[in-house]
């Protein structure tokens, strides 16, 4: 498992009128093995990061480590929208994701990642056949197909109706458990950060703001002893605290 140290990263979008700077002398660290959620307003640079991190874009300064240094981690992506292809069943889908394998690895690797979350039965539909969550349990599945060291989640729940968030939170935590991955979880919402997370990072002008340690036992629900008070102790330091100045 790799963790991942980010030092005084700067990221600048130039146009001809403007320069902004979504992250300016952001530096944190994110242990391995551990789920990490990022907060923050709009435009702070909770999403820059993750493409940061994805190497989907360049830093003008600062750095980016991977430990152990001496090798160089697989990182997967999922978005807000799962982005299936509709012509494809489920399990041709998440396939792609390992289509440079032969067909018998990634047969193998398609199965156990379908029963890992919970889709076996459904390999054969296509995504127009699907609910919202198990299209995004697709998504998810299509991530973890070639076993990343990392996992980025880019508002990746946002999109579901609460009660199918309420289910498929704990489905993620046993799916967590069972093959642990570093992952970054980028998300408006404070309760969903505190329910998933180990950490949750505050972001606020690009920079790191506050760190949250949630030192609780999964899985959690709203009734866990403490989830409460840390969901509305972040809510009161947004409301109540000076906010970083986001571009």
């Amino acid at each position: 498992m790799f963790s991942i140290e980010c030092q005084n990263l700067v990221k600048e979008f130039k146009s001809v009128t403007a320069t902004v700077r979504p992250v300016d002398g952001l530096s944190l660290r994110l242990n391995a093995g551990e789920i990490h959620a990022v907060i923050g307003e709009s435009g702070c640079g909770k999403t820059t990061l993750l493409r940061l991190i994805a190497g989907l874009e360049r830093a003008e300064m600062g750095t980016i480590s991977f430990f152990p240094k001496d090798k160089t981690p697989t990182i997967s992506m999922v978005f807000q929208e799962p982005r299936l292809f509709p012509w494809f069943t489920v399990e041709k889908n998440v396939a792609l994701a390992v289509r440079h394998l032969s067909r018998e690895v990634q047969q193998e690797k398609v199965r156990h990642v379908l029963e890992l979350v919970g889709l076996s039965p459904y390999r054969e539909l296509f995504p127009s056949q699907l609910s919202g969550g198990m299209a995004q349990r697709v998504g998810l599945a299509r991530a973890l197909c070639p076993k990343p060291d990392i996992l980025l989640l880019d508002e990746a729940f946002s999109a579901l109706d609460a009660l199918t968030r309420s289910k498929i939170y704990p489905e993620f935590i046993r799916i967590h458990k069972s093959e642990p991955v570093t992952t970054v979880l980028v998300t408006h919402d404070v309760t969903e950060a505190v329910l998933l997370s180990r950490n949750v990072f505050r972001l606020g002008g690009g920079k790191l703001i506050k760190h949250y340690d949630v030192d609780l036992p999964y899985p959690r629900s709203l009734a866990t002893d403490g989830v409460g008070e840390l969901i509305e102790d972040i809510l009161n330091d947004f409301l109540t605290k000076p906010k970083g100045k986001c571009l």
